[in-house]
C-alpha cells in the first residue's frame, strides 16, 4: 500500500515539473515593431513553412509547400523603409503529399526546375502598414522571369529564445501573382492563374 501511495506521488511530482518546463521556456513575447530589436538575422530553417494555394477546377483549393528555403533579414525598428528582405527557394522541393504529382510539378510544363532550380524574392521597397505589419514591395525571379511582387508581412513578435540561444522574431506573409505572368499557364483556367503564398517562419538575430 505504501509502496502504491509513493509511486502515485511520484507520477504527481513529475506531471508538476512537466507542466511548469513549458511556462520556464516560454519567452517573453514584445510585440509591435518599435519593440523589437534591430539587427542582421538568418532564417531558423528548424521554423519554417512554405505554403501555396490554387484552385483546382473552381472545386477546390489545393495546397502545398516547399520544403527548402532560405532567407535573410536587415532589420531596425526605427526605420522600417530601409528594412531588406531576400529569400530563395528550391523548387525541385516542392511537397504536393503526391510524389508522381510532385513529379509532374517539377517538369517542364509547370515548373521546370531542371532549368529554373531556384526562385529569389528581394525587396525593393517597404512602407509600413501598422504597429505590427508593413508591405515588402520586392522583386520574384520564377520561372525565370522577373516581376514586381508585394509580400505582406506581420511581425508577430520578438523574443529571447532559450532553446536556441538566439533572440528570435516571428514573421508571417502573404502574397498573390498570377502565375502566367511568369510563363506559367499550363490548363489556365481549369487549374487557376492566381497563385497565393503564404509564409510562416522564425529569423534568429545573428
Amino acid at each position: 500500500m505504501l509502496h502504491h501511495l509513493i509511486k502515485i506521488v511520484m507520477f504527481i511530482v513529475i506531471g508538476v515539473c512537466l507542466s511548469s518546463c513549458g511556462s520556464l521556456i516560454k519567452p517573453n513575447v514584445k510585440t509591435g515593431i518599435v519593440q523589437l530589436e534591430k539587427g542582421s538575422y538568418k532564417l531558423d530553417q528548424a521554423h519554417v513553412a512554405v505554403l501555396f494555394k490554387i484552385n483546382h477546377m473552381g472545386l477546390s483549393t489545393f495546397v502545398g509547400r516547399f520544403n527548402k528555403v532560405d532567407a535573410s533579414l536587415e532589420f531596425d525598428p526605427a526605420n522600417i523603409a530601409a528594412a531588406k528582405l531576400s529569400a530563395v527557394i528550391d523548387m525541385a522541393s516542392i511537397d504536393a503529399n503526391n510524389p508522381d504529382l510532385e513529379e509532374t510539378l517539377r517538369g517542364s510544363s509547370w515548373l521546370d526546375a531542371d532549368k529554373y532550380p531556384q526562385a529569389f524574392f528581394k525587396t525593393t521597397s517597404v512602407s509600413v502598414i501598422d504597429q505590427n505589419s508593413a508591405v515588402f514591395t520586392g522583386e520574384l525571379t520564377l520561372h525565370g522571369v522577373t516581376a514586381p511582387v508585394d509580400l505582406t508581412v506581420t511581425f508577430n513578435g520578438g523574443a529571447n529564445n532559450m532553446l536556441t540561444g538566439f533572440y528570435t522574431l516571428g514573421f508571417s506573409a502573404t502574397t498573390t501573382f498570377s502565375r502566367s505572368a511568369f510563363g506559367i499557364d499550363y490548363l489556365v483556367p481549369a487549374i487557376g492563374d492566381q497563385i497565393a503564398i503564404e509564409v510562416f517562419a522564425e529569423f534568429q538575430q545573428q
